[in-house]
C-alpha cells in the first residue's frame, strides 16, 4: 500500500516539476505569452502550448507512477483522477477565460494521458525485458558453442 502512495505522490510530484519548469521557460522565451499569463488572455496558440505542457507533464505523471508501481491499474490511474478532482473547481472559477473545448481538453484528457504515460512505462519494462533475455539467449548460445 506504501508503494502504491509513494507512486501517486510520485506522479504528481513529476506533474508539478514538469508544469513550472516547462512553464516558466516558455514564459522567459515568449514575451508575448508572459505579458498576457496574469490576465490569461491567450491566443489560441498560447493555449494549445498550455494544453501540451499539461499533456506532456500528465504523461510523466502516468509513466512515474506506473514505473513505481508497475502491477497497480488503479494507482496508475490516481494521479490522473486527483488532478482532475482538484482542476474541475479551477477550471470552473476560470470559465469565461477560456473557451469550452479548452476545459473540457485539458480535463477530460487527464486520465486518459495519464493512462497512456502508464503503457509507455508497461512498454519500456517490456523491452528492457526483452533485451535481457536476449542477451541471456545470445550468453547460452556462445557458451554451447565453446564447449562443442
Amino acid at each position: 500500500m506504501s508503494k502504491k502512495i509513494l507512486g501517486v505522490v510520485g506522479g504528481l510530484i513529476v506533474w508539478t516539476i514538469v508544469v513550472m519548469v516547462v512553464g516558466e521557460t516558455m514564459r522567459r522565451s515568449w514575451p508575448a505569452y508572459a505579458n498576457v499569463a496574469d490576465a490569461m488572455t491567450f491566443t489560441l496558440p498560447m493555449m494549445i502550448a498550455r494544453l501540451s505542457i499539461g499533456a506532456l507533464a500528465t504523461l510523466a505523471a502516468g509513466l512515474v507512477t506506473a514505473l513505481v508501481v508497475p502491477q497497480s491499474t488503479m494507482a496508475k490511474l490516481m494521479p490522473g483522477v486527483l488532478l482532475l478532482i482538484a482542476f474541475i473547481p479551477q477550471h470552473i472559477m476560470l470559465w469565461d477565460k477560456f473557451p469550452i473545448w479548452y476545459h473540457l481538453t485539458f480535463l477530460l484528457s487527464l486520465v486518459p494521458l495519464t493512462w497512456v504515460g502508464g503503457a509507455l512505462a508497461s512498454t519500456n519494462q517490456r523491452g528492457r525485458l526483452i533485451t535481457a533475455l536476449n542477451a541471456e539467449t545470445a550468453e547460452h548460445a556462445h557458451s554451447r558453442s565453446v564447449r562443442l
